[in-house]
């Protein structure tokens, strides 16, 4: 017997996900976006001082380092937008503006030119420490937000770089450090965050689906166990009773329908909410009743027009044969007068069988515990589904089982809950069934 592997596609997995989850993936595309955006904000804010600079740069090489620079910057959005390749564009203009400080001295033609006006390289620190925080590793992001502050400041302190003096060097590169510092901490404190959800959701989903395999494990077996209690032993039972040819055929018969019940019960997952008709039940009840050395009489009543779930079709069969099967055990002999009732779209419910015989009846509160059938085979069975049984019988006054299907005090599994004018049937006796 296979047991199934897991939840398919699109059942309970999915939907118990959140519609928008706190995820490293939708983290990180914010943060492509954002900081592109922010990059050409303070990039188209530093352009004007970046061109009356320019003179004062040593041609072509000043007007390639603006148009790298700034192309880049433009670049990136456009990048960040598709979600395309925005971090390695990111982390190489990141090296290319650490480059353009370092060369600086080299860039400039008139080094005394900057002795009063920073360079415009200057005002674009912060924007390269955060792409270098989103484009790299935690460690190198670190290593870039100390390093290029620093390189700034030793080129701004040399005669070549402006001579600025240490003073102003060094407050610009605090100031450097301090705002690189904060933006990086953000970056990877949202990082993290995001990655602690990630992983509790990956945990939480995998207790989910190890819960509903146990759970599809369990339902198989208890189905797999009714089979073998029901319809395996109303085989036995008719085989140990038959004496002609064709109660002996019916038996047979009985046997490989029991078969195929295991078979089914193999083939269709816990999950299975296709839709039988009634008719169809019908007729499997009808096949069953009349495989009884004792025969019950059955009377049906629109059943061709009304469907209900495979698993729901089920349910109903196995339980009432097993109270016919109860019937057979313990009503009496075959002079015992048997009836089956099977009854579609009645006033209570959308299935209504009913089980009586005029047999010897019982107590239910001393139906000792051990005992099974009523229980397990027949109310736990029902409820499982959404139905539900109802048991009337007395010493020596007969058994009446009315079995219900949905429940008028419980939703149906799979389906709508039952209407608001749904009611309790009335059941032969007039007496609320023992619960």
């Amino acid at each position: 017997m296979s047991v199934p592997s897991g939840v398919r596609p699109g059942l309970p997995l999915e939907s118990a996900k959140p519609r928008n989850p706190l995820s490293r993936a939708r983290i990180e595309r914010i943060s492509d976006r954002t900081v592109s955006a922010f990059g050409l904000v303070f990039g188209l804010q530093t352009l004007p001082t970046a061109l009356g600079q320019l003179g004062d740069l040593r041609e072509p090489w000043g007007t390639v380092w603006m148009v790298t620079i700034f192309g880049g910057l433009a670049l990136t959005v456009i990048l960040a937008i598709v979600q395309r390749g925005v971090k390695i564009a990111m982390g190489v203009l990141s090296v290319l503006y650490l480059a353009a400080i370092v060369t600086w001295p080299l860039l400039a033609a008139d080094p005394s030119a900057f002795g009063s006006d920073k360079p415009w390289v200057w005002f674009l620190c912060s924007v390269f420490t955060a792409f270098a925080a989103v484009a790299f590793p935690l460690w190198l992001a670190i290593a870039y937000t100390f390093v290029t502050p620093i390189a700034y400041g030793i080129v701004r302190a040399l005669p070549a770089g402006g001579g600025a003096g240490f003073e102003l060097a060094a407050l610009d590169t605090i100031y450097a450090l301090i705002l690189g510092g904060v933006i990086l901490a953000i970056i990877a404190m949202m990082r993290q965050a995001s990655s602690a959800v990630d992983t509790a959701q990956s945990q939480a989903l995998d207790r989910y689906a190890n819960a509903v395999r146990q759970h599809a494990t369990e339902v198989e077996r208890v189905q797999v166990d009714a089979i073998v209690h029901d319809s395996v032993l109303t085989t036995l039972l008719s085989a140990a009773s038959a004496r002609t040819p064709e109660q002996k055929e019916l038996a047979a018969a009985m046997a490989a329908d029991a078969i195929g019940h295991l078979h089914a019960a193999e083939a269709a997952t816990p999950e299975d909410q296709s839709a039988v008709g009634l008719d169809r039940l019908t007729e499997r009840l009808v096949t069953a009743a009349n495989a009884f050395s004792s025969p019950f009489e059955v009377a049906v009543r629109d059943v061709e027009v009304h469907t209900l779930p495979v698993n729901v079709a089920e349910a109903v069969y196995s339980a009432t044969v097993q109270a016919m099967v109860n019937s057979m055990q313990h009503a009496g002999g075959p002079d015992i007068h048997r009836a089956v009732s099977i009854r579609g779209g009645g006033p209570a419910a959308t299935v209504e069988v009913v089980i009586r015989d005029d047999g010897r009846g019982f107590t239910e509160s001393e139906v000792p515990a051990e005992r099974l059938g009523l229980r397990i085979s027949i109310r736990d069975r029902l409820a499982k589904v959404g139905g539900r049984a109802r048991i009337e019988s007395e010493p020596g006054a007969g058994t009446t089982v009315t079995i219900l299907w949905p429940s008028a005090d419980q939703p149906p599994l799979g389906s709508s809950a039952v209407s608001a004018g749904m009611h309790e049937p009335a059941v032969a006796g007039g007496q609320e069934a023992a619960e």
